[in-house]
């Protein structure tokens, strides 16, 4: 009886360090990330896509993203980062004009890795996009790294801009 039981416990732990190291993320908090905050902006094809980033607070750090060219807004865009589990969680959601959404949904997306200055989550719902970073190699740059399905990525850069 004896080491039945201690089998179970060895059983949960070993299925809880399983648990751990393959369904989270590694351990992060929001204000690792205070390198986004900002107003980014820059060129993807005949458009201009800007992200403006919002300071954490709460646990959170967001971001509203817009693209713009031949004088209309072709895209909104939400991008939320929260603290979930002693990990990070990337909601990201996308909209037409008129507030016509492009999917039912958010895509949703864990922490795969992070650094000083860069970050990048994969995909753990379906969406447009395998994996999502962001990088900073400079004050005045930004660097989002869109993972595709076929696996490739596509880098977009953009430069500080003040908008106050």
């Amino acid at each position: 009886m004896k080491k039945l039981k201690l089998s179970a416990i060895a059983s949960f732990i070993l299925a809880m360090i399983l648990h751990t190291s393959v369904f989270a993320g590694p351990p992060a908090t929001i204000d690792q990330l205070d390198w986004m905050t900002g107003n980014w902006a820059g060129q993807l094809g005949p458009n201009q896509l800007e992200e403006n980033w919002i300071a954490s607070e709460g646990g959170s750090i967001a971001a509203m993203v817009r693209m713009t060219g031949s004088g209309a807004t072709s895209m909104f865009e939400m991008i939320t980062i929260e603290e979930v589990d002693g990990s990070l969680m990337l909601n990201i959601q996308q909209w037409d004009p008129g507030f016509q959404s492009r999917t039912e949904g958010p895509q949703t997306m864990e922490l795969e890795e992070i650094t000083a200055n860069s970050v990048k989550f994969r995909a753990v719902t379906e969406g447009g996009m395998s994996t999502l970073g962001y990088s900073h190699p400079d004050a005045e740059t930004f660097i989002i790294h869109v993972g595709r399905p076929d696996g490739g990525v596509l880098d977009i850069s953009l430069k500080a801009r003040s908008i106050w």
